[in-house]
């Protein structure tokens, strides 16, 4: 009994996970199917944009700047036994670019702004304003969800360039407070040994989980069943899916560029 009842809770999860990728697709779809041809509200992107960007450079500037050190402290140990010192930046920012920026940046983006967007499209969805928008002919995939989308992939490129710029700050700073290397020599090290292919490589990242995370936070939204309790779980389940599509993502995308 106890392996009938272990199956059929497995096969449960899987089919409840094959529901959500399927309904995630059919939104992602329709999505592309508003772009074609474009017609945005031009108040609602703006707005968006505002909100999902300008908000969150505070807090990912921090979490940047402290990410850029932590990278310099993980590897002092070995620039100290090596005396490399001309290699401490490219280190700190060749882990920066490629991985720790573009990953820690989107998950805090996710943490803050896609669960955000879930709540307030939730709250939306059972207080039946999707509906309304609906009976006036107004389309909420148009009107609410494109501009959404478009507002968390643009930001989130633009707050990984700017998280990106922070860190390596960071990491000379504490470079120079930990290890005592001069900060030309950290210049030296990053403009030498890192190349625009490791900027752009985290870029390339930012923009594909900027996509997941507003595809997966607007869907949970716009689904949610069971009133307040309802948004409540959608919230924490479009963290979570969220937080698995930008590890899915960084693996392939790191061994594709392999």
């Amino acid at each position: 009994m106890i392996g009938e009842r272990t199956i059929t809770q497995v096969g449960a999860r899987a089919l409840a996970v094959s529901r959500e990728i399927g309904g995630i697709t059919i939104l992602f779809g329709q999505i592309l199917r508003a772009l074609l041809p474009p017609r945005l509200d031009g108040r609602e992107l703006i707005k968006n944009l505002h909100k999902m960007g300008n908000r969150s450079v505070p807090i990912v500037a921090l979490t940047a700047f402290f990410a850029g050190g932590l990278m310099v402290v993980q590897s002092a140990p070995f620039v100290q036994r090596f005396e490399a010192t001309s290699l401490a930046g490219w280190a700190a920012g060749y882990a920066v670019l490629r991985e720790i920026g573009p990953i820690l940046i989107a998950l805090m983006f996710s943490g803050r702004v896609g669960a955000n967007n879930t709540a307030e499209l939730g709250t939306m969805t059972v207080t039946e304003q999707l509906d309304g928008l609906r009976a006036l002919a107004i389309d909420p995939i148009q009107y609410l969800i494109v501009p959404r989308v478009l507002a968390m992939m643009v930001m989130l490129v633009c707050l990984t360039v700017i998280g990106d710029l922070v860190a390596l700050l960071g990491a000379a700073a504490v470079a120079k407070a930990v290890l005592g290397i001069e900060w030309g020599i950290m210049y030296a090290s990053f403009t030498e040994n890192l190349t625009p292919q490791d900027f752009l490589h985290g870029v390339y990242k930012s923009c594909a989980f900027g996509l997941s995370i507003a595809v997966t936070s607007c869907y949970f939204g716009v689904t949610v069943r069971g009133g307040a309790v309802g948004v409540g779980r959608a919230v924490n389940a479009a963290v979570v899916a969220a937080a698995v599509s930008v590890m899915l993502l960084d693996f392939f995308l790191t061994y594709l560029d392999v």
